[in-house]
């Protein structure tokens, strides 16, 4: 009988507390119960008792959040097999529509303790884990694995409770606050005491039918339902399918990093975030907003030159080997067995990559796990003190006073928690910036070993001359050049470029946030116009004081409901335009990007050229044309997006304005004549505010005229700037890599004697230090952000330090003995209160433009000391070269000096003993000479 689920719930992702890169380990679960067949299938919730009679049990708990990702882990146990066989299928879920976001990294991993499974791709572990990642989901997507397992009857299946959680971790961005999510699901079975029943086989097969046909109407019920509300979208929409049938064949899902199959993803998944920036965040938060989005983009553009690199790298191999046949330097069958042998090698480092990613990032997450919590809990101890002492001294106070001293405590302790957090932030992120050089570090020493050991070992077998080796080495010691310089420019180009957006997109909002300032000085200006109105009506003596108060109230509380409605509509408007914009940049991103897939598809011919100068030059082109088309497109995006922000908040501030002129003339002017104001007199005084409207009006359109033009001729500076750093860093890497090149010739010139497995460890060596020449994009800007908040935290603790010192002081100075308890309490307070605002004053005092250029200084340092590095690294490898050189060579001159003993000694004895004659022992010793020059030369 075919076992079929009985019962599914779901549980969502939680992280609301810490916007950082680590989580702050709330978790979530979800709920799939098992049983032993369809006659004695029963739901299970979390209120109801469970029959002892049943097979299977399974417990529930469940919790939400707002990233709209759903994680579900259910099975199906076939009883009637021996042993039995659970079916289980883990699905991840980003179909929300209304929350759903893209999220990246996907580190799913499935605990089968007890369970032997059976047709997985997952990596199965020594703590019995298997694990599955994927690069990227995208809202509106979805992923299941699918896998069946035997339950280990000896072990755990004897009544005792298996419990079989699922944990996932993966990033999302909020609002480009880049949150590192942890979640679970739950899943327990419980195997219980079995009735065996006989039945009539009338029953059953009736049983059977009935169950067969309750099944079918309810199944297609619920697909129907799933279909109408589109909750899944499975079988129902073409690329989940697709997206489907790939995981089914593969669940291991290439980090991006590491896969050259989707070049152009970073621009499909952060492309909605500063929409998200211009249209959701606060004014004053955008620029942080926008500077992390700034690193994420870095960080995405390294990633994705680094799958350029590999594949440009594998792919000048093969030209440069077949290029060898049809020169007549290499057979056919020796090219195709060594492609092979490449091509298997690369698939196997690429897998080894992606498994030494999974790893650490999972360690990665753990650790800042338990870092945040650390620090989170201590952050919550010394609030918690603080309030604490607050209390106390508090119950000796007025409550006024008492109001003042609480508000300005949370106020810091939000502060402080702030500024935590930031902090954590930027440390966590550098924490996986490093993870990920190490990685592309190792994946280009591996590449370079896979293709020397490869040389060494056909070398060795004989299936590769000398000579042939020697040509393919010289080759790719040039090609490398080659691509060294390709991917320099290719990099330049790029931060170039990312750099523009971002000073365009820097320009745009410092536009946006002027224009929120003038409409919020305009609609303060008309709405200050109504108790003005009021005011001075009573000062000219036309209103009795005893109907100001009530006016003045019945005013603040009109002007109050026009702005809350205002703030309403805009937050209403945004969402909708929002979700407009989204879905226009989306579909204008996705047609360039197929446009460039179509590029990108090199055909045979190209591939195979003999001009690797061509093959080089076209990648060049290619990937500079892409990113100049790419920046146009996103800055005409940026640009028509901004406009029709600026539009809808002039809208309805001039709605909103219109509204307050509507209560100014329609209900405090009809007030005004009824408590027999003269209505010449009010006339004149709205004639007077609308005038005042005006010039107000057109000095504020003034004033953003002068500042966009300001803003503008800035931007164009900025970019006159950028312009000439990318070519001064151009210059910088041409005379590094000149630099190199010379170091490369001088070492292969040395009298070292090598021999040409020698020479080829040291062409090998040469190369990994060389490929790490190169400047990460992201590294600088995630350095500098992490020195900066470190100068910060030092900074304000020294400061804070100051102030409590300061507090201590004035505490333990003798208070005069006239003075009562009550106005020594006051004095204390307010020696408290001045405490707090010193510290709230350090906590939102800025950094100053001295010490950002410190910390600059401090990046370049610290690059300059990573060359030095690298150059002392390879000094000593080629110093250890020599080192071993002459060991080896004196251990063959003792060798020598003693044969040459032995042999003098032999022929004396066999001259002695007439064995020999002189003139045959001058024979042998010339036929050794050759033998023994060649000693000498090594």
């Amino acid at each position: 009988a075919m076992p079929l689920p009985l019962a599914t719930q779901e549980s969502e992702a939680l992280h609301q507390l810490l916007t950082s890169a680590a989580s702050d380990n709330h978790w979530s679960h979800s709920l799939f119960a098992l049983v032993p067949s369809w006659t004695k299938k029963i739901l299970f919730k979390r209120e109801s008792s469970v029959n002892p009679s049943q097979a299977k049990d399974v417990s529930n708990m469940s919790v939400s959040s707002g990233f709209g990702i759903t994680l579900q882990k259910c099975g199906v146990v076939d009883v009637e097999h021996d042993p039995q066989i659970a079916h289980i299928t883990l699905l991840i879920n980003n179909t929300n529509t209304l929350v759903s976001t893209n999220v990246t990294d996907l580190i799913l991993q499935d605990n089968i303790t007890g369970l032997h499974v059976q047709k997985t791709s997952g990596n199965k572990t020594t703590d019995g884990i298997q694990t599955y990642s994927k690069g990227v989901l995208q809202g509106g997507e979805y992923f299941a694995v699918t896998y069946s397992a035997l339950l280990d009857a000896k072990e755990v299946w004897d009544g005792r409770v298996l419990i079989l959680p699922a944990q996932l971790t993966f990033k999302s961005s909020s609002q480009n606050k880049t949150h590192l999510v942890s979640l679970t699901t739950s899943f327990t079975i419980t195997e219980e005491t079995k009735t065996k029943v006989s039945y009539s086989h009338a029953i059953h097969a009736s049983g059977f039918f009935i169950a067969f046909f309750v099944s079918l109407v309810l199944t297609c019920a619920v697909f129907f339902i799933v279909y109408r509300t589109q909750i899944f979208k499975w079988t129902f929409h073409g690329k989940n399918q697709e997206m489907q049938h790939e995981f089914i064949q593969n669940h291991k899902l290439e980090h991006s990093q590491f896969n050259s199959g989707d070049l152009f993803s970073e621009d499909i998944i952060m492309n909605d975030q500063i929409i998200d920036i211009l249209s959701l965040e606060e004014p004053g938060n955008m620029l942080q907003a926008l500077e992390d989005l700034e690193v994420a983009s870095l960080t995405r553009a390294d990633a994705d030159l680094e799958a350029y690199r590999m594949q440009i790298c594998k792919e000048m191999i093969a030209i440069m080997m077949k290029n060898m046949v049809l020169s007549h330097s290499l057979f056919p069958h020796v090219e195709k067995k060594m492609s092979s042998i490449f091509k298997k090698q690369f698939l196997a480092m690429e897998k080894e990559i992606r498994e030494e990613y999974e790893r650490k990032m999972v360690a990665l997450t753990a650790e800042c796990n338990l870092e945040t919590r650390k620090k989170m809990e201590a952050q919550c101890q010394k609030a918690r003190a603080a309030n604490e002492e607050a209390e106390e001294l508090m119950k000796k106070m007025n409550e006024k006073p008492a109001v003042e001293y609480r508000s300005l405590l949370d106020r810091l302790h939000a502060l402080e928690l702030d500024h935590l957090k930031r902090f954590l932030l930027v440390k966590q992120e550098e924490y996986f910036a490093k993870a990920y050089r190490e990685l592309a570090v190792t994946q280009r020493k591996e590449l370079h070993n896979i293709f020397f050991t490869q040389i060494t070992n056909a070398t060795l077998k004989g299936e590769l001359k000398l000579e042939t080796a020697k040509t393919l080495v010289e080759g790719y010691s040039t090609i490398q050049g080659d691509i060294e310089e390709l991917m320099d420019f290719l990099q330049a180009s790029k931060k170039y470029h990312l750099n523009r957006r971002f000073a365009y997109r820097e320009c745009l909002i410092n536009k946006i946030q002027l224009r929120d300032s003038q409409a919020s000085a305009l609609i303060n200006a008309a709405a200050a116009q109504i108790p003005s109105l009021i005011s001075k009506m009573e000062r000219a003596g036309h209103l009795p004081e005893s109907h100001l108060g009530l006016l003045l109230d019945q005013a603040e509380a009109e002007i109050n409901s026009v702005k809350q409605k205002f703030d309403h509509d805009l937050k209403q408007e945004k969402q909708k335009l929002r979700q407009k914009l989204i879905t226009r940049r989306r579909r204008e991103v996705l047609q360039k990007k197929e446009h460039w897939k179509e590029q990108l598809s090199l055909g045979d011919t190209f591939k195979t050229t003999k001009e690797v100068a061509h093959y080089l030059g076209h990648w060049k082109n290619l990937l500079s044309d892409h990113t100049i088309e790419f920046e146009e497109l996103t800055e005409k995006l940026d640009n028509e997006a901004s406009e029709e922000l600026k539009e809808l908040l002039f809208s309805l501030t001039e709605k909103a304005v219109e509204e307050l002129k509507r209560v100014q003339c329609g209900v405090f002017v009809h007030e005004l004549v009824k408590l027999n104001v003269p209505k010449m007199f009010l006339l004149e005084t709205v004639e007077e505010h609308k005038k005042e409207m005006v010039v107000k009006h057109e000095q504020l359109e003034r004033e953003e005229h002068e500042k966009s033009a300001a803003t503008e001729e800035l931007l164009q500076l900025t970019r006159q700037k950028l312009s000439q750093e990318v070519e001064t860093s151009i210059s910088e890497q041409k005379k590094l890599r000149s630099w190199e090149q010379s170091v490369f010739m001088q070492l292969l010139s040395l009298p070292l004697s090598l021999s040409e497995e020698e020479l080829l460890r040291m062409r090998q060596e040469l190369h990994c230090c060389f490929s790490q020449v190169d400047s990460s994009l992201a590294w600088p800007k995630i350095r500098a952000r992490t020195l900066l908040q470190a100068f910060k935290v030092e900074q304000r603790d020294a400061e804070v330090l100051k102030v409590d010192q300061n507090l201590a002081v004035a505490n333990k100075q003798p208070h005069s003995k006239v003075k009562k308890n009550g106005s020594r309490n006051r004095n204390k307070m307010d020696i408290m209160k001045k405490s707090l605002q010193d510290k709230i004053f350090i906590y939102e005092d800025s950094v100053k433009d001295e010490n950002l250029n410190k910390i600059k200084c401090e990046v370049l340092l610290e690059k300059d000391c990573q060359l030095h590095d690298l150059e002392n690294k390879l000094g000593e490898y080629i110093a250890s070269l020599a080192f071993q050189k002459t060991v080896k060579k004196s251990k063959m001159m003792e060798l020598y000096t003693a044969i040459i003993s032995v042999q003098a000694l032999l022929f004396e004895q066999l001259s002695m003993s007439k064995t020999l004659s002189k003139s045959e022992c001058i024979q042998i010793l010339e036929a050794h000479n050759p033998v023994s020059n060649e000693v000498m030369k090594r």
